[in-house]
């Protein structure tokens, strides 16, 4: 199975860049299922229900989101009732909507997917992350309810990220890192066969910071005096993420590389995939 997994999106430019893109993408390389970060779409900040929905439309299979998932109260309303919308699955119990779900790739393999946040650096209160994908791999194990999982884990630090992936090696398909908005040159397969990334970075405007227009940032650092709002930058959109070829035998990762396309960072896609 050929998955593909993009970084965050950032406002209007990178939102835009994945409507437009990723119909080519999947035909192009004959993807079975994308799994697109939608937390920072609307404006930089958490995600609309159109936006999710043209998401959708434009090819992802779900669509995965992590600490701004409420910035937008329309995610509210609709999360509940949309099954291929995530938000983190240890948020506590009575949260609006599902922290991971099963879904049928091209390919017909079934595919859990899992939304899973970090403490370090971000929410200690939340429930721990590492019972919480305990509980989801249990429910739902690899190579008996699931042919592959992927795992999107939404953190600050990368030892928590690469400490979890261990924790699930050999039982999940793919760890992929979200929030920093970095791409990370750390793909590997882990021993047990586990696909890791500590961050996939973001489909935004590199030109930036973090995908927000520089200016605003830059004198926060200097002055430590607000003169504004942050605001989503709004130049050209690299899209950056992670492609896996996962075995239909083992579920586990066989192949992955990353995925990088637009003006500011190298161009890179899986080899594997030509």
């Amino acid at each position: 199975m050929r998955l593909l997994f993009l970084g965050d999106m950032v406002g209007k430019t990178g939102r835009t860049a994945v409507w437009e893109q990723l119909p080519g993408l999947i035909s192009d390389f004959k993807l079975d299922f994308v799994i697109v970060n939608g937390e920072n779409a609307a404006g930089g900040f958490g995600i609309t229900e159109e936006i999710f929905r043209e998401t959708i439309a434009a090819g992802a299979d779900v669509v995965t989101t992590g600490n701004h998932v409420w910035d937008q109260r329309d995610a509210l309303a609709f999360a509940p009732r949309e099954e291929r919308f995530l938000r983190p699955s240890n948020f506590p119990k009575g949260t609006p909507g599902r922290g991971s779900g099963v879904y049928i790739a091209r390919s017909g393999a079934r595919v859990l997917v899992t939304n899973i946040m970090g403490r370090v650096f971000m929410h200690p209160e939340l429930d721990d992350p590492f019972q919480a994908g305990e509980r989801e791999l249990a429910a739902c194990p690899l190579g008996e309810q699931a042919d592959a999982v992927v795992i999107d884990f939404h953190a600050e630090a990368t030892s928590e990220k690469m400490c979890f992936a261990h924790f699930v090696d050999g039982r999940a398909s793919l760890v992929v890192g979200t929030h920093t908005h970095q791409p990370t040159a750390d793909h590997q397969i882990l021993n047990g066969g586990t696909g890791y990334l500590s961050d996939a970075g973001m489909c935004g405007d590199y030109d930036s910071s973090l995908g927000m227009d520089k200016e605003e940032p830059l004198n926060r650092f200097l002055s430590k005096v607000p003169k504004g709002r942050f605001e989503a930058a709004t130049g050209p959109a690299t899209l950056c993420g992670v492609g896996v070829n996962i075995s239909d035998r083992t579920g586990l990762t066989e192949k992955i590389a990353p995925f990088r396309r637009g003006p500011r960072l190298e161009e890179t896609a899986p080899s594997f995939w030509s």
